[in-house]
């Protein structure tokens, strides 16, 4: 099987791509990084942003975006901007309150990311949900993960955020497995229960597991690193959390 290429999130290192996002993206690359999921695009245009990532030789494993700029009028104009980055994932990080308050909420939410996979399937595009901890909190006798997921459908890329399964107490194997062949992309996010800075491979997580999980059930096709505490300075910890990836052998 072909090896599955690795991105970061930038999230993980914003403060510098505010300041110098050609620098980081060149610096991203020279890490070995294949390429970055964007959370903000620093006022570029999708013409600037496609120039900076063919100039490093990276690609677009996704976006985070709002709910709103995939609705109404919002929604051919973010369609047009990443066709013209060359993005084809299109994920959401989180909701408005008023979108996940009830189990009712969580069904009328998964109804909408069904429309929105509808419109986006003929420009070979995908949305998708990045679960944070809520998620796993019993809601009305109702787990708010399986009203999504068991009510989404097959195209809406469940975005299992590894780091987070486990703050919530949960096993991301276990969450995920319910859902085989949806997990398109997958944030590798460390948790350890004594060392709240841990980078990838310091903590808690089975990563062997999961990437067998991944690679034989999940239908993975990027595997994207986002680390959201630091313990020196943000650029060299992603930097160690790829080397410690690559002496696991991805």
């Amino acid at each position: 099987m072909a090896k599955i290429p690795i991105a970061l999130q930038l999230y993980s290192i914003r403060t510098d791509c505010a300041k110098d996002l050609p620098g980081c993206l060149a610096a991203v690359k020279k890490m070995g990084y294949d390429g970055v999921e964007f959370a903000g695009f620093y006022n570029r245009s999708a013409q600037d942003l496609h120039k900076m990532l063919d100039d490093n030789g990276l690609k677009v494993a996704g976006s985070h975006i709002g709910l709103d700029t995939l609705l109404g009028e919002q929604f051919d104009k973010s369609v047009e901007f990443h066709q013209g980055i060359g993005n084809t994932h299109l994920i959401v990080p989180g909701l408005a309150e008023n979108r996940r308050n009830s189990a009712q909420a969580w069904h009328e939410t998964a109804k909408i990311f069904n429309e929105i996979a509808a419109k986006l399937k003929p420009n070979g595009m995908f949305t998708g949900y990045h679960n944070h901890i809520i998620e796993f909190k019993p809601m009305d006798g109702e787990v708010p993960w399986d009203i999504f997921f068991g009510n989404t459908v097959p195209e809406v890329v469940m975005q299992v955020d590894t780091g987070h399964v486990l703050r919530a107490g949960g096993d991301p194997i276990a969450v995920a497995d319910k859902y085989p062949g949806r997990a398109k992309t997958v944030h590798l996010k460390e948790f350890s229960s004594k060392n709240p800075k841990a980078l990838i491979g310091e903590g808690d997580m089975k990563w062997n597991d999961w990437f067998t999980w991944c690679e034989t059930k999940g239908g993975t096709e990027w595997y994207i690193v986002e680390q959201e505490t630091y313990p020196f300075e943000p650029m060299k910890c992603v930097d160690l959390c790829l080397k410690k990836l690559r002496e696991m052998g991805k």
